[in-house]
């Protein structure tokens, strides 16, 4: 206690805080934190699923499995649903603000409806295609290797285009990685809410079923775990060059020497 009290008495030594005066500065402050305390709970969730839960189901009895998931995956789909939906918001109102600073310094605050829009645009067609890649399906479309390369070339060929066409003397590092970045976790979003928690719905009433009346699983149930399972590794996989990109934005300037 003395010694808190003395150092209390030292004027250099007294914690200096203000708020910046610019309320913008703030909002993105603000922007920032919320986007990454739910994109954690978010990201750790499917990775959960990803590394742990799957590897663990496949050795649990299947009498066991359908008494424990309904429980384990009502509760843990509605974090992760809302996780998603919350940082996806969060995040593109925090893109905004990048595209309204890059339109203010081209001198054309139009641009930054536009360039909105054809980052919109260019994804939401890159998850057409990347859904039907994620369809359960046989022959050689079922091969890892031709989902995987697959893929690879829309998420590619997507952020080649969304730069070309956000691309500018005006532009800045960040609206370039998180329209990358950010797109990437678009199409992750659309993934959780679009075919995650569509499959998990029936599969939770499926196995609450099975459990409480003991009848078996119906004969479909087998699909949609494959549909789950696939969607979610793909996720997955997303995960890795969307968390890059959403980091290069502050920290990796390599796509852009304006920083804003």
């Amino acid at each position: 206690m003395f010694f808190l009290l003395l150092a209390l008495t030292f004027p250099a030594w007294k914690p200096h805080f203000s708020f910046l005066e610019n309320p913008l500065a703030n909002e993105m402050m603000v922007l920032r934190w919320i986007h990454l305390i739910f994109g954690i709970i978010w990201i750790g969730l499917l990775y959960f699923f990803n590394l742990v839960l799957t590897p663990a189901m496949k050795q649990v009895d299947p009498a066991v499995r359908v008494k424990i998931y309904p429980a384990l995956m009502s509760k843990a789909m509605g974090w992760f649903r809302s996780s998603a939906l919350v940082t996806v918001l969060v995040g593109i109102r925090y893109f905004q603000l990048h595209l309204f600073a890059d339109a203010r310094a081209a001198g054309d605050h139009s641009l930054a409806v536009k360039w909105l829009g054809w980052w919109l645009l260019v994804w939401v067609v890159a998850y057409i295609f990347i859904y039907a890649f994620q369809l359960p399906a046989k022959g050689f479309v079922n091969s890892p290797w031709v989902r995987g390369i697959g893929i690879a070339i829309v998420v590619i060929a997507a952020s080649w285009l969304v730069m070309a066409l956000n691309g500018g003397p005006t532009v800045s590092n960040a609206h370039l990685a998180i329209s990358v970045g950010g797109g990437l976790g678009l199409v992750m979003l659309l993934n959780t809410w679009g075919v995650v928690w569509r499959v998990q719905k029936k599969l939770i009433k499926w196995a609450r079923a099975s459990a409480e009346q003991s009848v078996p699983m119906p004969p479909e149930a087998e699909r949609m775990m494959r549909w789950g399972f696939l969607t979610a590794r793909v996720s997955f996989w997303l995960s890795f060059p969307m968390l890059f990109f959403m980091a290069a934005a502050s920290h990796y300037p390599f796509l852009s020497t304006i920083a804003r």
